[in-house]
């Protein structure tokens, strides 16, 4: 039986109270009440999921899931498969966006390879949970066995209860895979039944020529598969990623653990999709980073009816607007925490001067 079969249906829902607390005390600060806009209904969640008077997400864990995808053989990317690779050993060597950004907000860095098409030298960073060099082929038959999709979901779900035991306060979660917005698009697209043109993108800058291949591609793969999409696993099993698939186990995982977890743009949200459907609730703890510039990103974050912290059009993945927005939750916290309320820095209220 999987890891994480029956403790999906123990993820509890956030404690109404711990929420009443957290927006008492915002309400008493010294500053006008709400003007803090969204970012005082995303303190409040912190608060109600850490259960703390004090919340803290000091120690910062960003998690990125590899993989390389067996549609790439169809043209969808611009890019051969070989950069996944690279882009791995451009994360170890410190290289990329979102090292620079880990260096800013002060996160660690590890890597995930649940399917990169080449092998690796050890590094602590690095952990190595390969249900295959790559998915199969979704237009000609499953992208993975059943199998080989327990073991994705496995490996994300434990990474995070990893995270739990060493004490990780907050998560970001991103990815890297060439061809995996096409395997997002296709999980949106059949668990939303939604068609592919109104959830499918550009991808890493398509034109418009490839966006249609891209689009019909899709179409094929669902097609093939049309009598198995019913089920969230069997979308994923079908036509989705190894690292999709991680990313889902870890968003439920992250739940489960009462971990709060910053989603970064479509091929997670994808995921978070996904587990979405396994169990509603895991959607309190979910922080959506941005609105990418995918096509079909603000369809479905209406769909979840969630709304994002960032909108900067970006469409670079690899937990880059995820690691953007952990630093504007962060910013939230030190002011829960730190901006005295009325009757701490002895100023008069709005009600006693009325």
């Amino acid at each position: 039986m999987p890891n994480w079969i029956c403790e999906v249906k123990e993820i509890l829902p956030l404690e109404p109270g711990w929420r009443l607390i957290a927006r008492q005390r915002l309400k008493e600060q010294t500053r006008p009440e709400g003007s803090l806009g969204l970012l005082e209904s995303f303190i409040e969640r912190l608060v109600a999921i850490q259960k703390k008077e004090r919340p803290e997400i000091e120690r910062k864990r960003i998690l990125i899931f590899a993989a390389d995808h067996g549609v790439s053989e169809e043209g969808v990317s611009l890019y051969p498969r070989e950069v996944t690779k690279a882009m791995v050993r451009n994360f170890l060597n410190g290289g990329a966006t979102i090292n620079a950004l880990a260096r800013y907000i002060q996160a660690e860095v590890c890597i995930l390879d649940v399917g990169v098409d080449a092998d690796f030298e050890a590094d602590p960073r690095l952990l190595s949970a390969k249900a295959r060099g790559g998915t199969r082929n979704m237009t000609r038959e499953p992208a993975m066995s059943l199998e080989e999709l327990d073991r994705a979901l496995n490996a994300g779900w434990d990474v995070v209860r990893k995270a739990k035991e060493e004490d990780v306060q907050i998560l970001a979660l991103g990815e890297m895979g060439i061809g995996n917005t096409t395997a997002a698009s296709a999980v949106v697209a059949a668990l939303t039944e939604q068609d592919p043109e109104s959830v499918t993108g550009r991808g890493t800058g398509l034109d418009e020529a490839g966006l249609l291949h891209k689009i019909e591609v899709i179409k094929r793969a669902l097609q093939l598969h049309e009598g198995f999409l019913k089920d969230p696993l069997r979308v994923l099993q079908c036509v989705g990623g190894y690292e999709i698939a991680a990313m889902t186990g870890a968003v439920l995982a992250a739940a489960r653990f009462q971990i709060p977890a910053v989603i970064d743009g479509w091929i997670v949200s994808a995921a978070a999709l996904a587990a979405s459907r396994l169990n509603a609730r895991v959607l309190d703890y979910l922080f959506f980073a941005h609105q990418s510039a995918e096509r079909g990103h603000r369809l479905l974050l209406k769909m979840l009816e969630v709304e994002p912290i960032l909108n900067l059009s970006m469409r670079l993945g690899e937990a880059s607007g995820a690691a953007l927005a952990l630093s504007i939750l962060e910013a939230g916290i030190r002011i829960y925490n730190e901006v005295s309320t009325f009757a701490e820095a002895g100023v008069a209220n709005r009600q006693s001067r009325e």
